[in-house]
This record gives C-alpha cells, sequence and structure tokens, in this order.
C-alpha cells in the first residue's frame, strides 16, 4: 500500500481535474488550488468557451476513470471536414476511410464541470477557487498566492497553462532551464451560429465546417443543442494590396466597424452570414485571442514540481490535440506512478519527461503545419485527392493509416512515430495525386506496396 502522500495541484482546467481523480483513485490526497471563481457557479467568459475535439487518446483517458461513456454522450460525432468554397459549394472530406473513426466535438466548460463533479465524489480531493498562484520556491517546493497564503504539500504538479506561474517560476530558478515561446501571426474570434427551430441544425451535423481561404479562415463545430461554435482565424494586421484587383489582405485591424465586418463576411463567408444573426455584436463583443506554441526544458524541479498539460507544452489548436495530450499525458504519469510503488516524485517526474517531452514536441510541430493544411491546402485538388486516396486505402487494407489517423485514432501510437510515418507517407501521396485527375483509376496495391517500402 502506498504511504498516504499529498500533492498540490496547481490550476483546475481540464488536465488539473482530470489528474485530481486518477491521483485519489491511488489514495493520494490532492489539494487543487484554481485563480478562477468556480464555473460551476459563475457564467463562462465570453469568447473563451470554444468546444474541443475529443479523440481516441483523451477518450482512453476518461475511460481509465469511467467517464468516457457519459462525455460520448454529450458529444456531437464529427466524421469529417466539410469544405465551404467561397460560391457556397460545399465537399465532406471524411477523417478516416474506417467505420467508426470519427472525432467528437464537446462543451469545453461541460468537460470541465464533468471533471470536478467527478473528482470531489472522493474525499481526499479538495478544490480551493479565487487563489492566483504568484510564486513558487523549487527548493522548498512551497507555493504562494497571492491572498498571501502559502501552501506545500509533497510535490507540485503545475496544470496552469500557458501562462504558468509555476513555469515562470522555474525559468527563475534554475539555471539552465530552456524556454521558447512562437506566436502566429493570426490570432481567432469566437462567433456563433444558433439551433434552429426545435433545436435542429443549420448546417450538416456531423462534420467540422472550414472556410478555407488561404490567408485565413473559419471553422464550425456542432454543438449538442444543435448550435456551432465558429472561430474565425485571421492574421492579426491586414496585408498591402495583392493582385490585379489591388483588394488589401485583411486583418482584424482593418475590421474596425459593423460595416467593414459585414462586407468581409459577406464576401468570403457568403453562406455563413445569413445563419449568422448576431455577428456583428459578437465580433465586437468576445476578445480576440493569440496562437502561440511554448516549449520547455526541464519540466521538473526535482521532486518538487511538475509542469504538465499546457504549462509544459501548449500549442495552436489545428490537429483538435491539445486537451487529447494534455489528458495522455495524465495517462502516462499514472502509470509511472503506478509502477513506481513507493513514490520517489523526482524518478519518477524524470522517466515522465523522458518519455512525454518527444512527444509533445512532435504534436507541436504537426498542429502547427496543420493550420496551414487547413487554411490552404484542403481547398487545393491534388489534397483532396490524397484524402479520397487516403480513405480507399484505409477501407482497402486494415494495416494503413494515414497520419490523420495515427494521431487522432491511434492511442497506441506515440505522436513522435506518427510525426516520422506520416510525412513520409504525406510526400508520397501528394506526389501520386500530383499526377492523376481520378485517384480510382490508381492500383491500391501498388500504391500500398510504395507506402510498405517506406518502412522498410
Amino acid at each position: 500500500m502506498m504511504p498516504q502522500q499529498n500533492v498540490t495541484i496547481i490550476g483546475a482546467g481540464l488536465a488539473g481535474s482530470l489528474l485530481s481523480i486518477y491521483l485519489a483513485r491511488r489514495g493520494i490526497s490532492v489539494t487543487v488550488f484554481e485563480a478562477r471563481g468556480d464555473m460551476r457557479n459563475e457564467r463562462v467568459e465570453a469568447g473563451r468557451s470554444i468546444n474541443l475535439a475529443l479523440s481516441d487518446r483523451g477518450i482512453a483517458a476518461l475511460r481509465e476513470v469511467g467517464m468516457d461513456a457519459f462525455m460520448l454522450s454529450e458529444a456531437v460525432p464529427m466524421r469529417g471536414r466539410m469544405i465551404h468554397s467561397p460560391i457556397s459549394e460545399q465537399k465532406l472530406l471524411p477523417y478516416s476511410g474506417r467505420e467508426g473513426e470519427y472525432i467528437n466535438s464537446v462543451s469545453r466548460s461541460g468537460l470541465n464541470i464533468a471533471l470536478m463533479n467527478e473528482a470531489e465524489k472522493y474525499p481526499n480531493v479538495s478544490f480551493i477557487f479565487g487563489e492566483r498562484c504568484t510564486d513558487f520556491d523549487t527548493a522548498t517546493g512551497e507555493a504562494s498566492f497571492a491572498s498571501g497564503r502559502t501552501f506545500r504539500g509533497d510535490t507540485v504538479i503545475a496544470t496552469d497553462g500557458a501562462g504558468s506561474p509555476v513555469r515562470q517560476a522555474m525559468q527563475q530558478q534554475i539555471a539552465d532551464f530552456d524556454f521558447s515561446s512562437r506566436f502566429l501571426d493570426h490570432g481567432y474570434k469566437e462567433l456563433h451560429i444558433p439551433p434552429g427551430p426545435d433545436g435542429s441544425f443549420l448546417l450538416e451535423k456531423n462534420a467540422l465546417h472550414i472556410w478555407p481561404r488561404h490567408r485565413f479562415m473559419m471553422i464550425a463545430l456542432p454543438n449538442h443543442d444543435g448550435s456551432f461554435t465558429c472561430t474565425l482565424f485571421l492574421a492579426h494586421k491586414g496585408g498591402n494590396p495583392s493582385g490585379s484587383e489591388g483588394v488589401p489582405e485583411p486583418g482584424f485591424d482593418r475590421l474596425t466597424d459593423a460595416a467593414a465586418v459585414l462586407d468581409f463576411f459577406t464576401r468570403e463567408f457568403p453562406d455563413a452570414v445569413p445563419l449568422m444573426p448576431t455577428l456583428v455584436e459578437d465580433f465586437f463583443t468576445n476578445p480576440t485571442g493569440q496562437l502561440g506554441t511554448i516549449k520547455c526544458w526541464p519540466w521538473n524541479a526535482g521532486g518538487n514540481a511538475l509542469l504538465l498539460g499546457d504549462s509544459a507544452h501548449a500549442i495552436v489548436p489545428f490537429y483538435g490535440q491539445g486537451m487529447n495530450c494534455a489528458f495522455e499525458d495524465v495517462r502516462v504519469l499514472d502509470t509511472l506512478i503506478g509502477n513506481a510503488g513507493t513514490p520517489d516524485w523526482g524518478a519518477i517526474f524524470t522517466e515522465y519527461g523522458q518519455l512525454r517531452k518527444v512527444n509533445t514536441d512532435a504534436i507541436a510541430d504537426l498542429a502547427e503545419v496543420n493550420f496551414y493544411e487547413m487554411r490552404d491546402r484542403v481547398a487545393d485538388p491534388i489534397f483532396q485527392r490524397k484524402r479520397e486516396l487516403e480513405t480507399r486505402l484505409e477501407q482497402t487494407f486494415p494495416d494503413y493509416f494515414s497520419k490523420y489517423s495515427m494521431v487522432t485514432f491511434r492511442e497506441d501510437m506515440p505522436y513522435s512515430e506518427a510525426h516520422r510515418r506520416g510525412n513520409a507517407q504525406d510526400e508520397l501521396l501528394m506526389n501520386i495525386c500530383s499526377s492523376v485527375d481520378d485517384v480510382s483509376k490508381l492500383d491500391l496495391n501498388e500504391v500500398a506496396e510504395h507506402l510498405r517500402q517506406l518502412e522498410m
């Protein structure tokens, strides 16, 4: 039996709340500090409630604590990307050629609340809200809070997001701490399509909708109530006029009044505008978010602290893996704790970092590249032929997985391996599809043999 341990978690978001459940199941006493108030008693901040894509890695973590079926019952399956052209034509690109492989649109706040409610069923878990961590002493393991309170357990696990105060303290106190942040020139704005009569869906329900426009894009994810959460991804600053028509490249800095917003949306997303009655209000009410990648090392301060989730490796949202990756973090850490018997937090955290760093770097790179794929390439006929070919291959050969499928539907495959194999496959298939107009005429056995040779 593991000796009684007291773990402090900083941050009651998705990763911190799930982690508290895992630790409590092992008999560990858990205190979770959260800077904000209890979201179960407060209105979710406008423009920050983007729904999330729950896929196999995240589902696997929820399954281990018995929450997978409940959350999937509250989710909307998305079986592919619905591409909306500038002239309002639509084309569905399935995520997979195999039956039962799809991603799920879930409410961020709904999932977070469900995790907190589940955690509080354990008597050894307590949440303390309205306590913002301001500092952390890597030598003593003591966390300090804005209220003047200090707290120290056997160890601290920081799940306090991309702006983590614990990570910032580690940067200042660990001499060889390596930190990098890279922000896109683009930001994001959350918008809304309400449900139709009687809660009906005004767009295809079981798809992630994308309006790719090369320099920018909009996406829409379905919600359980028939609405869609839309997100515009656009440069912060517009560019100089380009092309023969001399039209300035759009940016958030150019959309400064209702007329400019309506003109831009009517021109670029004509089929969406009639479905967005509060477009102008939402645009000026909701904040413009930043999009960035954070990498750092080391993730631990001896046995006194560990960075987990976004505090260690924030990524852009374009592979839908931020939450799924953080949930996988929790699952891996729990396995190491279980294997350890008597916990040596320093040894556990060191092994955890060695296992996870290469994989979180890989998904961070994949996510950034996928931004340009979603924005630019999904409308490219060659790319669309590649996706059709991948679907045919997955339908025909059970052992073939596209890069997207390896990342999204193979929780048994490390992100780093999916990255390596997927990039090699993509290059080969794009070359093949650039030389044909109809992939149905290709010999699938011949293509599959070329793919197998990549692994030799």
